[in-house]
């Protein structure tokens, strides 16, 4: 398959969503919607630079699908912000108001999907999708790295929990101070990037994963408390770096990397 066909379609995506779509146009799209002049133009920018990029004189269905889906997807993106806009102006509790993150992603995860297909459409590469799907669950190498990933993000996390629950319940389970669920991203990203350390047996770069992660800041509570809380963050961060190291250990002698 044609790689190239596929980096020019990402960085046309690119160009026109964040290179040339300034924060006036997101403000007047907001706004204005579908009257917005700076709306249509957006979407007709994306089908051109798609055009352009990819030099395919003759062929104008993959831009104009492109330019169509786009329209499409920003136009239900400007309803789902209005509606999340709406909702959070109705909550009075701020840690209770819904971050437009998820849009976001989800946002741009449905214009990768375009680009996706726009891509196998143009290197009539349809007919490979199943097989490769096929071989994705029954290559050992990709099955068990698959396998090792659910398992250190979801279930280990679970245990980690499990297991520091009394200590969290010493120290009165108060997370005022702390962000909402940051402490789980923070396990979840240090456990994959440990994982993917041992994988490219890159040891030193978890040491220095780990001497990034002692630099936490402690809240400024009684001697006492901030020694416990200390302890409590050091007893998880082990318990996530151990589990992950010993599941890309196993994932090495397994697939024999």
């Amino acid at each position: 398959m044609n790689l190239t066909i596929l980096v020019q379609l990402l960085l046309a995506h690119i160009l026109a969503d964040f290179v040339f779509q300034t924060d006036d146009m997101v403000e007047s799209k907001k706004k204005g919607g579908l009257k917005s002049k700076k709306f249509w133009f957006h979407i007709v920018l994306s089908g051109a630079l798609t055009y352009l990029i990819l030099m395919q004189w003759s062929g104008w269905l993959v831009p104009l699908f492109v330019m169509v889906t786009h329209g499409l997807l920003d136009y239900l993106k400007i309803r789902q912000e209005a509606k999340l806009l709406a909702f959070n102006n109705q909550v009075e509790d701020v840690s209770k108001r819904k971050s437009g993150a998820r849009l976001f992603l989800m946002d741009q995860l449905y214009h990768l999907l375009v680009i996706l297909m726009a891509w196998l459409y143009l290197t009539s590469s349809f007919n490979l999708i199943l097989p490769f799907i096929a071989q994705l669950f029954s290559n050992k190498a990709y099955l068990t790295i698959l396998t090792a990933l659910t398992l250190i993000v979801w279930p280990v996390g679970l245990v980690i929990g499990i297991i520091t629950e009394p200590f969290r319940n010493e120290l009165g389970n108060n997370e005022s101070d702390s962000l909402s669920r940051a402490g789980t991203y923070i396990g979840v990203l240090e456990r994959v990037l440990t994982f993917i350390f041992v994988l490219l047996d890159q040891f030193s770069a978890i040491g220095f994963l780990f001497a990034a992660k002692s630099l936490l800041r402690i809240s400024k509570d009684g001697e006492e408390k901030a020694r416990k809380k200390t302890e409590y963050v050091l007893i998880g961060t082990l318990m996530s770096f151990a589990m992950a190291i010993v599941v890309g250990l196993a994932v090495k002698a397994i697939v024999k990397i």
